[in-house]
C-alpha cells in the first residue's frame, strides 16, 4: 500500500467547453486519487483522471445543492486523509464566486496542503466566444462582474452600483431575478440599453437571445432560457452585430 501524501488542488475547468481547459489543470487530473467535482464543471473532463481514482459528485447549481459547502470541506479533508491527491474541479475559476478561497482555508486550518490551478471564467470569455467584447475603446471603460443572487438570496447592492456606472456589467448566477435586474438598470441607463442573455455558453448546447430593457424580459418569457446563464448589460452588446455579419460572410465563401 502506498504511502498517502494528503493534498488538495482547486482546479479551475472553465466555462464548459472540454477543450477550454489549461496544461495545468490537465496535470492535476492525471494525478488526481479523488476528483470531486461540481455541476458546472464537464463530466469529458475526467478522462484525463487515471481510471483507478475516485470520481465523485458534489453538484452545486442555481437552486439545487446537492452537497452544502459545509460537507464538501469535510469531503476534502477526509478523501485527502485516506487516498492523498483531492482534486476539486469547480466550474469556471475556483475564485470568482466560486468558493474556492473558502475550501483553500479550511484545507489550511486541517493542514492539508494546497494548490490553485486558475481557470477560464465564464464572465470573461462567454461574452467573447458569443462575439461581444468587454470593454471597447470609445464605447466603455470598464466592466463589473456580479452575482445577482447573495447567500440569502437577495439581490446584492453592488448591482445598484453597477447599473449607474456606463461600465459592461456581467450578471452571474442572477437569471431568476431578471425581472428584479431588468427593473434596477432600466432605472440608471434606460430601456434602451442593450441587454444579452447566454445559457450554457462555450458548449454546443449554448443558447442565447439579445435585446434591450424594454424587451429582454418578453423575449426570455418566448425563449425559456435556463440556468446556468450570464447576463450581459451594456453599450458592447451592439458589437454582437459584426459577429452575425462575419458568419455570413463565411457562409456565403462555403
Amino acid at each position: 500500500m502506498k504511502d498517502v501524501e494528503a493534498r488538495l488542488t482547486l482546479v479551475g475547468a472553465g466555462p464548459g467547453d472540454p477543450d477550454l481547459i489549461t496544461l495545468k489543470a490537465i496535470k492535476a487530473l492525471e494525478s488526481a486519487d479523488v476528483v470531486l467535482y461540481d455541476a458546472l464543471a464537464n463530466e469529458a473532463l475526467l478522462e484525463y483522471a487515471p481510471q483507478t481514482s475516485l470520481k465523485i459528485y458534489v453538484g452545486k447549481s442555481a437552486g439545487m445543492h446537492f452537497r452544502q459547502q459545509k460537507e464538501i470541506n469535510r469531503m476534502i479533508i477526509n478523501y485527502a486523509s485516506t487516498f492523498g491527491h483531492v482534486v476539486r474541479l469547480k466550474g469556471g475559476d475556483p475564485y470568482v464566486f466560486g468558493r474556492g478561497h473558502e475550501e483553500l482555508e479550511y484545507a489550511h486550518k486541517h493542514g492539508i496542503p494546497t494548490t490553485y490551478v486558475p481557470g477560464i471564467s465564464s464572465a470573461m470569455a462567454v461574452p467573447g466566444l458569443g462575439g461581444i467584447p468587454l470593454t471597447k475603446r470609445g464605447i466603455n471603460e470598464s466592466f463589473w462582474v456580479v452575482t445577482g443572487t447573495l447567500k440569502d438570496q437577495s439581490t446584492g447592492k453592488d448591482l445598484y452600483f453597477a447599473a449607474q456606472s456606463s461600465a459592461t456589467v456581467v450578471v452571474l448566477m442572477g437569471l431568476k431575478k431578471l425581472p428584479e435586474i431588468v427593473g434596477i438598470f432600466k432605472k440608471y441607463r434606460g430601456e434602451d440599453e442593450p441587454i444579452s442573455l447566454i445559457q450554457n455558453g462555450s458548449k454546443t448546447n449554448e443558447r442565447s437571445i439579445t435585446g434591450d430593457l424594454s424587451t429582454i424580459l418578453s423575449l426570455q418569457e418566448e425563449a425559456g432560457l435556463g440556468a446556468p446563464a450570464i447576463i450581459l448589460i451594456g453599450k458592447v452588446v451592439r458589437e454582437r452585430e459584426l459577429m452575425k455579419k462575419v458568419q455570413k460572410e463565411i457562409n456565403w465563401v462555403k
